[in-house]
């Protein structure tokens, strides 16, 4: 997935996030506004996870842009 693509469907991406990812509160939301790096920095940090394991959440759901 590419960045646009990313930014552009994080409205229905946040909601699969808030579901799964109870730990991430609605300001860190607002706060990733599309933002992989910002995403992974927030899974890591709400969820007690490495960089690593943030990435592999982010290609689990086909949200990841890096390959």
């Amino acid at each position: 997935m590419q960045t646009d693509d990313f930014e552009s469907k994080w409205e229905q991406i946040k909601k699969e996030v808030q579901i799964k990812y109870g730990n991430v509160s609605d300001d860190d939301i607002d706060n990733i506004k599309g933002d992989t790096t910002k995403f992974e920095s927030i899974l890591q940090e709400r969820c007690g996870i490495s960089k690593e394991e943030a990435e592999k959440i982010l290609k689990e759901h086909n949200w990841n842009i890096k390959d």
